[in-house]
Order: structure tokens, then C-alpha cells, then sequence
């Protein structure tokens, strides 16, 4: 890949990440979701405990663990603190904090996700999180 390509590759994954951020802060599941790609690939890894873990995919897929996620836990904070970009990659890092709504338990976890773009849409998405924290959040274990 040209320098000029890869330039303009990351300029495309950035501006991705952006739109995706922009929206998810606004609230806006709709629009967040219309930055993936129709085949897009979502992966949030996790213990079978949590309704809204596991591989999605496409738009739908992406849509159906935004809903799920959100009828399970009350978001509290999400602080993104550095985002990285080279050509089509991109790594989303920070922590969030939520309240499991059915147990009343806090979740807080550092995060990071691994983010593909290609033509302008982001074709992979692989959550990283503390996926046991996760687990003792919605369950009584």
C-alpha cells in the first residue's frame, strides 16, 4: 500500500471511529449502527451468563446487542482516553461504568476494541473487556 493510500486508509478508519463515538454518546443507536457495515462482524467475548455476549453479525446483529445491552445495564460512564489508527485498524481504549439493572451491581472495566474499516465502514468490531467482572456483575457468583 502506497503512503498515500494508508494515509488516507487511516483517515477513513479514524473518521469511522469518530462517527461511531459521536453517535453512541448522543445516545443515537440508530446512527451508530449505520457505521458498520451490512456484513459487519461484532464480537463481545463473555460468559454465556451475559444475554448480550458472543459473535453478531451484520447491522441487525450489532442493532440486537445495543438493545440487549441496554435493557440489561444503566450506563454510568464511558471515557474513551486514547484511540489509535493505522490504515484500516483501529484500537478504541478507555473504561466504563455501569449498573447491572436486575442485581443493582456496579461494572467497571477497562476496555478496549479492535476496529476494521473498509470503504469508510467498520467491517470488524472485537470488544476486549473484563469479561469475568462482567460475569459476577449479572449473576450471584
Amino acid at each position: 500500500m502506497s503512503t498515500q493510500a494508508a494515509e488516507g486508509a487511516a483517515q477513513a478508519t479514524r473518521a469511522a471511529i469518530d462517527a461511531y463515538l459521536s453517535r453512541l454518546s448522543q445516545r443515537d443507536l440508530e446512527g451508530a449502527v449505520q457505521v458498520f457495515a451490512e456484513s459487519a462482524e461484532f464480537n463481545a467475548p463473555g460468559s454465556s451468563a451475559v444475554p448480550w455476549s458472543g459473535l453478531r453479525t451484520g447491522r441487525e446483529g450489532v442493532m440486537t446487542f445495543f438493545t440487549t445491552l441496554h435493557e440489561y445495564l444503566k450506563p454510568e460512564e464511558f471515557t474513551v482516553t486514547h484511540i489509535v489508527v493505522d490504515g484500516e485498524q483501529g484500537v478504541i481504549i478507555g473504561h466504563l461504568r455501569d449498573t447491572v439493572k436486575a442485581t443493582g451491581k456496579p461494572l467497571v472495566t477497562p476496555f478496549a476494541a479492535h476496529v476494521t474499516v473498509v470503504d469508510g465502514k467498520i467491517a470488524r468490531y472485537h470488544l476486549f473487556e473484563d469479561t469475568h467482572a462482567l460475569h459476577r456483575a449479572v449473576t450471584d457468583d
